[in-house]
């Protein structure tokens, strides 16, 4: 399957689960910031990828979680090195660079999955 191929099916996947017109699943939009979408919907996306692409993602593979119950990942409302690490390794499909030069507020995380970091995800699962 094409890359382009991958990003119509998550623009249907994401204009189905967000209600979202398919003209705003750009690839630089972000799910939270640009799309509306909130925790909720986070569930209905996963489901919404594994039923389209016929594959499963565990809990925590796509969208990071449990970050705020570890004080090495979290201090003061903000990532650490070692947080930053973490979910780099965690989350290759995601573009951490505007995130690790400068603000790490934690509440800006769900600004970094975009509509292409989806797009990297399914095409880091579809060659696995």
């Amino acid at each position: 399957m094409s890359r382009d191929e991958i990003f119509e099916k998550i623009q249907e996947v994401l204009d189905d689960a967000l209600g979202v017109d398919e003209d705003e699943v750009t690839p630089e939009a972000s799910l939270t910031a640009d799309l509306g979408a909130e925790s909720i919907d986070f569930l209905d996306i996963v489901f919404r990828l594994e039923k389209t692409f016929d594959f499963k993602i565990s809990q925590g593979e796509l969208f990071p979680e449990g970050l705020t119950d570890n004080e090495e990942w979290v201090a003061d409302g903000k990532l650490t090195d070692a947080g930053l690490s973490m979910l780099q390794d965690r989350m290759a499909h995601v573009d951490f660079d505007a995130f690790s030069a400068g603000n790490r507020d934690i509440s800006k995380i769900g600004d970094l999955i975009t509509v292409d970091s989806l797009v990297n995800f399914v095409e880091i699962k579809l060659a696995g």
